[in-house]
C-alpha cells in the first residue's frame, strides 16, 4: 500500500504550487495532483501585474512556477482528476480516475474555478490568441483595438468598463434583452461612448487567422460579422469543487469558505486560490493564498503530533 503522505494538495495551478514549495521548505512529505500546470493561469495571453515581470505568457509563468517547484522533493502526478476526498481514521483519502486512493494527513484543496465556455466555433482555437477569460489579466494587450465582451451581468460589466478605457472599440454583446449587473455598473456602461451593446444578441463563431479577427453573431434571425481582435467571455465560472464531502461549507457562489488561515470547516483540510471566497481572482492572489495554506497545514499537523519539527 502506497505510504501516508504529510500532506496532498489538489490542483497545481499558482496557490497549489505556491503551497507544494512552502510544505517542501516545511521538510513535508507531500503530493500534488492536478489534471494540468498552471490551472487558469495559462489562459491568459500575457501577464503584466505579476511582481518581477513586466511582461510574461501566462504559459511561461506556468512554466516558471513549475521548475521552481521541481528544485524541492515534491512528487507532482499530472493528469489525474480528482474524484473524491473523504475521511477516514486519522488521514484523508484523495481517489483520482487513473489510480485508487491516496491518504495524506492533511489537504489543501487549490483546484481553481473553470471559465464557462460559450461552446461555438474557434473558441478553443483561438483561446489565449484574442479569446480571453479575464479582463483584470488581459485588457491592457488590447490597446487601442476592437473587442468584444460576451455577457450581461456584473464581470461581465467590469470588463466593459476596464476595456472602455483601453480598446478603441467594446462591443458588450448579451443574449439577454437587458442588461443585468449592478445599477451603478449599468449606468457607468450605457453612459460610455467607448462602449456599444448589443442586445438579444448570439454569438455563433470566433473567427481568425492566427488570431482573432471577428466573431459572427444572429440576432432577430439574422446572421451578422464583426470585426474584433479580442473577444473576452466573462459568462461567470464554476469552482472546482465537485470531489469535496457534503461536510465542507460552501457559499452560496459554491465557494469553499475559509479564514484568515486558510482553514476550512474541516479540521486538516485547508483552501487556497480561486476555489475559496477570499475576494479578488488573481495570480499574484492565488500564489499567496497558497503559502498561507502550506504554513497553516504545517502547523496544525506540528499541533496534532501529526509531524516532527523539522523545519
Amino acid at each position: 500500500m502506497e505510504r501516508t503522505r504529510d500532506v496532498i494538495i489538489i490542483g497545481a495551478g499558482p496557490a497549489g504550487l505556491s503551497a507544494g514549495v512552502y510544505c517542501a521548505r516545511k521538510m513535508l512529505d507531500t503530493l500534488v495532483v492536478s489534471q494540468n500546470v498552471g490551472g487558469q493561469a495559462t489562459w491568459s495571453w500575457e501577464v503584466e501585474n505579476y511582481l518581477g515581470y513586466q511582461l510574461i505568457t501566462g504559459v511561461e509563468l506556468a512554466e516558471r512556477f513549475r521548475e521552481h517547484l521541481e528544485n524541492f522533493r515534491v512528487e507532482l502526478r499530472e493528469g489525474r482528476t480528482v474524484n473524491a476526498l473523504s475521511r477516514s481514521g486519522d488521514a484523508f483519502s484523495v481517489a483520482t480516475e487513473k489510480e485508487g486512493e491516496t491518504r495524506g494527513r492533511a489537504v489543501i484543496v487549490a483546484s481553481g474555478k473553470v471559465p464557462r465556455m460559450l461552446d461555438v466555433p474557434g473558441e478553443q482555437e483561438y483561446r489565449g490568441r484574442g479569446v480571453a477569460y479575464c479582463a483584470t489579466c488581459d485588457a491592457p494587450i488590447f490597446r487601442n483595438r476592437r473587442v468584444a465582451v460576451v455577457g450581461g451581468g456584473n464581470s461581465a460589466l467590469d470588463a466593459a468598463l476596464q476595456l472602455s478605457g483601453i480598446a478603441e472599440r467594446v462591443y458588450l454583446i448579451t443574449n439577454e434583452p437587458t442588461l443585468g449587473g449592478d445599477e451603478i455598473r449599468r449606468g457607468q456602461v450605457l453612459d460610455s461612448p467607448a462602449v456599444e451593446v448589443l442586445y438579444s444578441t448570439q454569438i455563433t463563431s470566433i473567427t481568425g487567422d492566427r488570431f482573432v479577427n471577428g466573431l459572427t453573431y444572429s440576432r432577430e434571425g439574422e446572421e451578422s460579422a464583426l470585426q474584433v481582435e479580442g473577444v473576452f467571455i466573462e459568462i461567470g465560472s464554476v469552482p472546482s469543487t465537485s470531489f469535496l464531502p457534503p461536510e465542507v461549507e460552501l457559499n452560496a457562489l459554491g465557494e469553499i469558505v475559509v479564514d484568515s488561515n486558510n482553514r476550512t470547516s474541516v479540521p486538516g483540510l485547508f483552501a487556497a486560490g480561486d476555489v475559496t471566497d477570499v475576494i479578488e481572482k488573481q495570480i499574484i492572489i492565488a500564489a499567496g493564498e497558497g503559502a498561507k495554506a502550506a504554513l497553516s497545514a504545517y502547523a496544525w499537523l506540528v499541533e496534532k503530533g501529526l509531524v516532527t519539527n523539522r523545519a
